[in-house]
């Protein structure tokens, strides 16, 4: 696996920077201004901004986040300049590093405007799959990386916390393709967690399930997401605990929150080995597998063994569900990946399966 050349490491960091910038800049006007709340104990920054009817107040983040704080106190210096960061999105795309395929771009840029990942949403999938070339500075194969959907999960506590942010959702969608259309979810018609347009495009929410299984097929609703609710699945708080920003490559470059990669690959061993037995679900299942272990194997070239191995004894440590899962991906698993696994969790390929059922 091929590292990416410094020079484009440095532009791929520098336009995240820029592109997450650029968003802050064009959600909080310059004649706003920003005010700290105090919420169950802890600060958070909200900013309102002055209409005819009084003030407006809008989620900005926590107080905690060293970004968002910064970009509070430099409020009024942020400058941007739309022509530079589709040059530097040109470049790294020459360069060799992935984008997301067009349509995907432009949904996501939709919702990033509309103030998703403000509200601390995650994008998730193969869509986030796409930003880890950059974000580790390795080359990644195109292939995994395509799909027909784009997938995004909200913490329920989050949602209820931040409260009605997000403009309706199915407007957003429709403002990229009038063709979207709700999908109302099987076992409540009420809900609606996905939607879809005539192409078959989906674009779906999830929330996590901390509790039993008794709890999957029940979509809560969730406040801030104009009107949206989520599709309730279990592992999502593994896989969602503390995200990072990146950057699509599409147009100008969208800012976005994804998983950890290390959380994102062992996360998808879980997946894979929960997937249905039809031809769909086995091939999705291969997928699943070879994404892990590309980033199984990324994440031991650039050095990062360690965090890869915490993130893999962490999930192994919840318990018996998931070290079985885990066991049962591991069976599967391109020989690089397991490679690469092993020499993070310092042991041999064929000790693997045992190492991940701490008995």
């Amino acid at each position: 696996m091929r590292e990416i050349d410094i020079v484009y490491r440095t532009m791929f960091a520098e336009l995240a920077q820029r592109a997450l910038d650029a968003q802050f800049h064009a959600d909080f006007p310059l004649e706003g201004r920003f005010v700290t709340v105090p919420v169950k104990g802890r600060s958070y920054w909200y900013f309102d901004l002055p209409t005819a009817n009084g003030d407006k107040r809008r989620y900005v983040g926590p107080h905690s986040d060293e970004e968002i704080t910064a970009r509070v106190n430099a409020h009024k210096q942020i400058k941007d300049n739309i022509k530079e960061r589709r040059r530097m999105v040109s470049s790294l795309r020459r360069a060799g590093l992935p984008g997301p395929d067009p349509f995907a771009g432009d949904i996501t840029k939709a919702l990033t405007e509309a103030g998703l990942f403000r509200l601390r949403a995650v994008l998730i999938g193969s869509v986030a799959f796409g930003t880890y070339a950059g974000l580790l500075g390795v080359r990644l194969p195109s292939p995994a990386m395509r799909t027909g959907d784009a997938d995004f999960d909200q913490d329920f506590a989050v949602s209820a916390e931040v409260g009605k942010n997000l403009p309706p959702v199915l407007e957003v969608l429709q403002s990229v393709d009038p063709g979207f259309r709700v999908v109302p979810h099987q076992s409540d018609q009420a809900k609606v967690v996905a939607f879809m347009n005539g192409k078959g495009y989906r674009v779906e929410f999830f929330t996590s399930n901390g509790g039993s299984d008794e709890y999957t097929g029940k979509p809560p609703p969730m406040p801030a997401l104009g009107g949206a609710a989520a599709e309730s699945l279990r592992f999502l708080d593994y896989l969602i605990y503390e995200p990072v920003r990146t950057v699509l490559l599409h147009r100008e470059g969208v800012s976005v929150l994804v998983p950890a990669p290390e959380r994102y690959a062992v996360h998808k061993l879980i997946v894979a080995s929960r997937r249905l037995t039809d031809a769909l679900g086995r091939a999705k299942a291969d997928k699943d597998r070879s994404q892990a272990s590309l980033l199984f194997e990324a994440l031991v070239e650039t050095r990062q063994g360690d965090v890869l191995a915490d993130a893999y004894q962490e999930a192994c440590a919840r318990g018996p569900s998931w070290q079985e899962a885990i066991a049962l991906s591991l069976t599967r698993l391109p020989d690089n990946g397991r490679r690469a696994l092993g020499k993070a969790l310092g042991v041999q390929i064929e000790d693997l399966v045992a190492t991940s059922r701490f008995d």
